[in-house]
């Protein structure tokens, strides 16, 4: 027999990724599962069968957006994306790409910019930053590619202007292979500096077509 669906089931799944969504705007959290636990905590949720799955948590995070942020989470996007734009341009030897909320569009004022760069060592990055004076720290992130593979890359983390970048980076071939997106678990979008500097470009025409 078809499986039945449970109205208050759904209402709380529901409940629980807004709720999820709240908290990651506001209070900056990245981690989607950290934003589930904190939801389940605050509503009293413990049957894991109703967390939300993170494309739903993603959605509620689009929808606040709008709903609550309007034309100031435009702006705020939009200065996000003209930060990646300047820190790309400045890396732009490294292939830079832009990841993440800050691409997809549901990022908030507290989120990093994420960039993938690439270079046959990490140390070239590491060398360009002190050649523009640029204090930075070095940190490890692991990324997944398919269930059971786990890579770890170098990673550096600095501020331009007052937004913090976590920048990863890859080896050259790694390019040709984006690892999962921790949403839906498909291969990671990416933006290089021409496909963002469009799609400033389209935002800027869209505004503008609205206010005319």
């Amino acid at each position: 027999m078809p499986k039945r669906n449970n109205p208050r089931a759904d209402l709380l799944r529901r409940a629980l990724a807004q709720e999820a969504a709240r908290i990651m705007a506001e209070q900056g959290i990245e981690d989607f599962l950290l934003a589930k636990r904190k939801a389940a905590e605050r509503m009293g949720a413990t049957d894991a069968s109703v967390l939300p799955k993170n494309t739903e948590i993603e959605e509620a995070l689009a929808e606040h957006h709008r709903l609550f942020e309007g034309d100031n989470h435009h702006s705020v996007l939009a200065d996000l994306r003209r930060t990646a734009l300047k820190a790309m341009q400045l890396l732009r030897e490294f292939h830079p790409r832009l990841v993440g909320s800050v691409l997809s569009g549901t990022a908030s004022a507290h989120s990093d910019i994420s960039l993938h760069l690439f270079a046959d060592r990490p140390e070239s990055v590491a060398f360009k930053l002190m050649e523009e004076n640029i204090p930075h720290q070095i940190a490890e992130r692991r990324l997944r590619y398919e269930p059971g593979r786990v890579v770890a890359y170098p990673a550096f983390h600095f501020v331009a202007g007052d937004q913090p970048i976590d920048a990863v980076v890859f080896p050259l071939d790694g390019i040709r292979q984006s690892p999962s997106s921790p949403v839906d678990g498909k291969p990671m979008r990416r933006a290089d500096v021409a496909e963002l500097e469009e799609l400033l470009a389209d935002k800027d025409r869209a505004a503008n077509a609205t206010v005319w």
